[in-house]
C-alpha cells in the first residue's frame, strides 16, 4: 500500500534507507502522471513522533533529491513533492491501523468481501496480520487481512480534527523556550 506500481516499490527500496538515515519514515510514495512531466509524491513523518513540519519536508526533500540526482531512476522530467500525511492521512502500515484505533476509516479491498470492496467503519485495532473494523449495523467486529487492503484513509471527523489540534498544541508548547527565574 505504500507504493502502487512496480516503479513505486523500486523507488521505495531506494529511498527508504535515505529517509531512515534522516530519522523519517515514508508513509506513502506515488509516481503520478503520464509520459510528460510527472510528479513524485512522498508522504513522510518523523520516526520518533509521527510529526512532520515544513522544515522536516525541506530536509527530507534535499536528502532524497541528492540520491535521485545520483541514481537517476526516473525517466524524463518530474517534480518532487515531500509532504506530511495530513490529518486525514492514508493508513499504509499495520502500525497505522493500531495507532488510529477508535477513529473512522474508509477501506478499499483488492477483492470482494461480503459482496463489496469498499467499507467504512471504526477501526477496532489489529490482531496479528488482521485489521479489525466495526461496521455500522454489525454486532461483531469484521477482521480483514491486511494483505487484502488496497487503500485505507482516515475520515475527517470532529474527533480526528480534535486529535490533530491537540498534537499541534503539544508540539508548539514543547517548542516554546523555557522561562527561567533568577
Amino acid at each position: 500500500m505504500r507504493g502502487k506500481t512496480t516503479e513505486d516499490l523500486e523507488l521505495l527500496e531506494l529511498l527508504d534507507p535515505v529517509a531512515e538515515a534522516q530519522a523519517y519514515e515514508i508513509v506513502r510514495l506515488r509516481l503520478m502522471g503520464g509520459s510528460e512531466t510527472r510528479r513524485l509524491q512522498i508522504m513522510a513523518e518523523r520516526a520518533s513522533d509521527g510529526d512532520m513540519v515544513v522544515e522536516d519536508c525541506a530536509r527530507l526533500s534535499r536528502a532524497i533529491s541528492e540520491v535521485l540526482d545520483a541514481a537517476d531512476p526516473i525517466a524524463g522530467e518530474y517534480t518532487l513533492e515531500v509532504s506530511s500525511p495530513g490529518v486525514d492521512r492514508p493508513l499504509t502500515r499495520l502500525k497505522d491501523f493500531a495507532a488510529y484505533e477508535g477513529y473512522e476509516v474508509k477501506l478499499e479491498l483488492d477483492r470482494l468481501a461480503e459482496g463489496r470492496k469498499r467499507f467504512r467503519g471504526m477501526l477496532a485495532g489489529i490482531e496479528g496480520e488482521q485489521v479489525g473494523i466495526d461496521l455500522e449495523g454489525e454486532e461483531e467486529t469484521a477482521m480483514v487481512p491486511f494483505a487484502w487492503i488496497l487503500e485505507a484513509k482516515l475520515v475527517l471527523t470532529d474527533q480526528l480534527m480534535k486529535r490533530g489540534a491537540e498534537v499541534r498544541a503539544a508540539r508548539l508548547a514543547s517548542e516554546q523556550p523555557q522561562q527561567t527565574s533568577e
